[in-house]
């Protein structure tokens, strides 16, 4: 079972297009905040808000030699994500089988009548 305050910091940290589009570049590798801001039209300070959130979600680590701090991609929290989507997915799968073998049950009353 998920818990809800570290499923809603993950899925807050992965409901931006931004912070999903770091998360993509860190799965290649590493890389500096100044590597990682590059592709991005904004302010330094306001992107160093969204490394900030995905840090504090545990999706990505970071660490700091001299004045360079470098990000990396922290996979095992994104088990989170997969066993709340899992979670979803059986609950759904299960109530369309019901739903199937309903319907079925119906064609065959209907068919006999």
């Amino acid at each position: 079972m998920v818990h809800s305050e570290t499923a809603d910091a993950v899925f807050h940290a992965l409901s931006s297009p931004t912070r999903r589009k770091v998360l993509e570049r860190l799965s290649v590798g590493p890389a500096t905040v100044s590597q990682l801001a590059a592709p991005f039209d904004m302010q330094l300070p306001s992107f160093v808000q969204h490394l900030s959130v995905l840090e504090q979600s545990r999706l990505v680590r970071s660490t700091k030699r001299g004045r360079v701090r470098t990000y990396q991609i922290a996979p095992e929290r994104f088990k989170v994500v997969e066993d709340w989507l899992t979670a979803r997915r059986q609950l759904w799968e299960a109530r369309l089988d019901r739903f199937d073998r309903y319907v079925k049950h119906l064609k065959e009353k209907e068919s006999g009548s």
